[in-house]
């Protein structure tokens, strides 16, 4: 049904269906045998799902900064945060943009690390491996997947999904999200309650097959945006969102989110805000310097990209049909506001 259908997009061998994104990273972790003291390294620049689905499952999350030019994980900074306590690598795919998945995954294999990739904003998204177009979540050890209505495969409420390759794995993974039992009041293991509702699945299958031709469309959206930008002559107080450069790929980029880099972005979003302009933020404050995680000892230091970034992003309409007028309207209004501040 509709795992199997998934699993089948995203070229796994195996999916299985959870309640929410938050709930398929807590889930990968804990089949991957996290224990209290084990240390997971991530992003900061990231929904507060993926730093707290570390710190639910008892570890601790050591926080690498982003790329620069990409904002997902920068690699160089990896190995020099692994420790004996290391247990996974939980890179982010951030907007619509994999990250580098052919050195997170050297590095996780010369240190015996797993690898869970965040991929609740890049469903469809692929990557160069070795020469063959791979798909998101079909590369770590695990890929967690979030159906909430914004993302580019929504339902009509919370629903996630992890692919994975290993069948024993699989097989703990479905154990652990009934409660731990395959029989019913008999319990194997300690697991919760990570069930997907049978209407979430039903009205997210019937909307898989559609994926593709929303994504060309986000893609043709984007496009034009850049057009549009070079042609107001924007750079550098905009810009564009960067592309994996790849002529063999499909979707190197699904743009779940349309991210622009702004100057003086607080205004700008309100210049657009009186223009009845939408426009948001992703994300306003790095995990580091969030007040629930401000305990945790942090380098911050050697997340600079991360605080920069939150200081310029800004996402812009990107959804499907959206109008070209409203395009034109959009990149029309910033270049107005910035031929006045």
């Amino acid at each position: 049904g509709f795992e199997r259908a998934f699993a089948d997009y995203c070229d796994s061998e195996y999916a299985v269906a959870v309640n929410s994104g938050t709930s398929a990273l807590h889930l990968a972790l804990l089949a991957v045998g996290i224990e209290p003291g084990d240390e997971v390294i991530t992003v900061s620049m990231t929904f507060t799902a993926t730093v707290a689905a570390v710190l639910l499952a008892g570890a601790v999350p050591v926080m690498v900064d982003v790329d620069p030019v990409y904002w997902t994980m920068d690699v160089s900074q990896i190995e020099a945060a692994i420790t004996d306590r290391t247990k996974a690598i939980l890179p982010v795919h951030l907007h619509g943009l994999m990250a580098d998945m052919s050195s997170i995954r050297h590095i996780a294999e010369k240190h015996g690390l797993a690898v869970i990739e965040d991929a609740a904003q890049a469903i469809g998204a692929e990557y160069e491996l070795n020469s063959t177009a791979c798909k998101v979540g079909s590369m770590g050890t695990f890929g967690c997947f979030s159906f909430f209505p914004s993302k580019n495969l929504g339902g009509i409420g919370d629903g996630g999904i992890i692919t994975v390759q290993d069948p024993e794995l699989a097989s703990v993974l479905r154990l652990k999200r009934v409660h731990g039992g395959e029989k019913k009041y008999y319990h194997r293991v300690i697991g919760g309650n990570f069930r997907l509702d049978p209407i979430q699945a039903a009205v997210i299958r019937v909307k898989l097959p559609h994926l593709s031709s929303w994504h060309r469309k986000r893609r043709e959206n984007a496009h034009y945006y850049n057009q549009l930008f070079e042609k107001a002559g924007l750079a550098p107080r905009i810009l564009t969102p960067p592309e994996l450069h790849n002529s063999n790929l499909n979707f190197p980029h699904i743009y779940n989110q349309y991210v622009i880099r702004a100057e003086k972005r607080d205004e700008l979003q309100q210049y657009l805000r009186e223009s009845d302009c939408a426009s948001e933020v992703y994300y306003p404050i790095p995990f580091h310097l969030q007040e629930c995680f401000s305990n945790l000892e942090c380098d911050t230091s050697a997340l600079k990209n991360s605080e920069e970034a939150a200081k310029t992003v800004l996402a812009l309409p990107i959804y499907p049909e959206l109008p070209r007028e409203m395009q034109e309207y959009m990149v029309e209004r910033i270049a107005s506001f910035f031929q006045t501040h």
